[in-house]
């Protein structure tokens, strides 16, 4: 809630004494002094109104000048300690009996008795009433996010929206996505929701069950940075049942999508088995660009674009998701068409899109218009140009044009000892040249090879020693590179 003892006091005027509770403690309940009882939320301020006589008479010591049995029936300076007295008058007998019982409260105010009670509860119904509309627009707008990426746009919308971290789990505890969160957070919400016997490491975790008792989908679990606790949970708690909903839906496009990423694995591999299955894929082209799709945000459905964008053209779905990124091919005389609807689309560049473009490859052999297509969907990323074609990129190519052919030769023998008993570049060299288009990024690198990061640090160390080369210098990885591009990997 936003309304906390500060802005109720440039509400309705009047000095606030904190003697418990800071002034900008949230406020959600108000109660005349006779129907008080005890304070709700410890975490919150219940404002109390009432005479200032009533007040002395009820916070003096039990038994000071009492009746018998009148202390029983009612509350002492105890419960008051955790509610906020509020009245137009203020005197000194009323501020010594307040500091003596360490109740805080507000006095001075411009209104007193009806009037000032009256005003404190449309304050707080305005201000529950602000705590809906946001709840309820944060729920329309993550609606449209599922709509276009599903639970892995929702969640870090929803953390984004409760100025937190957000981790879903599923029944078992595996994670399915998170936003904001770290391992230790993943740790903390795994723990929390299994009831394991593991220190939690983060105050004001929130748990919300996705799903029924009986028909368990998993678990969302939220921390906030904000004192609006009350709307995290409440929004939290929608956004658990929407996750419920997109968890149990059956996609009827899955089946298309797994065909493509097998389709496009065995066109990474190469070879004639990569062209004959494009003919049987409907492209009998001999000769494809390879792309790469990506954006700055999570919110937009790459795939489902692509898919809109490719049927548009008349063009064949050979593309799949990977790593929050779209990798394919395309008919080299529809690169520019795709060019121009990412040039199009989205006006506002943190909701913009961006191609990155390799040359033309033959069919049999495109590995490596995809490693291009990478290598400049990255640097459209960098410098925020929504599309980058690899020919562009003259740094390279103007340091293999200067090169005659005996010398590129030579330049590519750096890699001979790569190369396995075949005398072919095998899985060290593609080692080599993935750690590379990701700029010595091991997790994206070992991602887009399918390898553990321990593997991929042990193959890096094994090209090491075999081409006398070190990855952590600038020199060497860019002699590496020219090296690659020399053998025309």
């Amino acid at each position: 809630m936003a309304l906390d003892l500060a802005a109720v006091v440039r509400a309705v005027g009047g000095h606030l004494l904190p003697h418990g509770l800071p002034e900008r403690t949230p406020v959600d309940d108000l109660t005349a002094l006779r129907d008080f009882t005890v304070v709700g939320n410890a975490s919150y301020a219940t404002l109390v109104t009432g005479a200032a006589d009533a007040l002395l008479e009820t916070i003096a010591p039990r038994g000071a000048g009492h009746g018998p049995g009148a202390a029983g029936t009612r509350p002492g300076a105890g419960e008051l300690t955790g509610a906020v007295y509020v009245s137009g008058e203020d005197t000194p007998q009323l501020r010594d009996a307040l500091a003596a019982s360490g109740v805080t409260a507000i006095l001075g105010t411009e209104l007193g008795g009806g009037a000032l009670h009256a005003t404190l509860a449309a304050l707080i119904a305005d201000d529950r009433a602000a705590g809906d509309r946001l709840v309820t627009a944060g729920m329309n707008v993550l609606t449209q996010v599922a709509r276009r990426g599903g639970v892995r746009a929702v969640i870090p919308e929803l953390a984004r929206r409760i100025d937190g971290w957000a981790v879903l789990l599923d029944a078992q505890g595996q994670l399915v996505a998170s936003a904001g969160a770290g391992r230790l957070h993943i740790s903390d919400a795994a723990a929390l929701a299994l009831g394991r016997p593991v220190r939690v490491r983060h105050d004001g975790l929130q748990l919300h069950q996705v799903g029924s008792d009986r028909d368990l989908a998993g678990y969302l679990v939220i921390a906030t940075r904000s004192s609006r606790t009350s709307h995290s949970r409440d929004l939290a708690a929608l956004a658990a049942a929407l996750c419920d909903l997109l968890l149990r839906s059956h996609d009827p496009g899955l089946t298309e999508q797994l065909g493509r990423e097998a389709l496009l694995a065995t066109l990474l591999a190469g070879g004639a088995g990569a062209g004959e299955l494009l003919r049987r894929w409907g492209v009998h082209e001999s000769s494809l660009t390879g792309f790469e799709l990506g954006a700055k945000t999570r919110t937009i459905d790459l795939e489902r674009l692509l898919v809109r964008w490719f049927d548009e053209l008349g063009a064949e779905h050979v593309f799949a998701a990977e790593q929050e990124r779209v990798r394919g091919f395309v008919r080299d005389d529809l690169a520019s068409e795709l060019a121009s609807r990412v040039e199009a689309f989205g006006a506002v560049p943190a909701h913009s899109v961006y191609l990155g473009l390799g040359a033309p490859a033959p069919a049999e052999a495109l590995s490596r218009t995809a490693v291009q297509a990478g290598q400049a969907l990255e640097t459209a990323l960098s410098d925020g140009v929504r599309v980058v074609s690899f020919a562009s990129l003259p740094t390279v190519d103007l340091v293999l044009a200067t090169l005659d052919e005996a010398s590129g030769r030579g330049l590519a023998t750096v890699l001979d000892p790569l190369r396995d008993a075949s005398g072919a570049h095998g899985e060290l060299t593609r080692t080599l040249q993935e750690f590379l288009a990701s700029h010595g990024a091991h997790r994206a690198s070992a991602a887009r090879l399918g390898i553990h990061r321990q593997t991929l640090v042990a193959r890096i160390r094994r090209v090491e020693q075999l081409t006398g080369l070190l990855m952590d210098r600038a020199d060497d990885r860019a002699a590496a590179w020219l090296a690659l591009r020399a053998a025309g990997l």
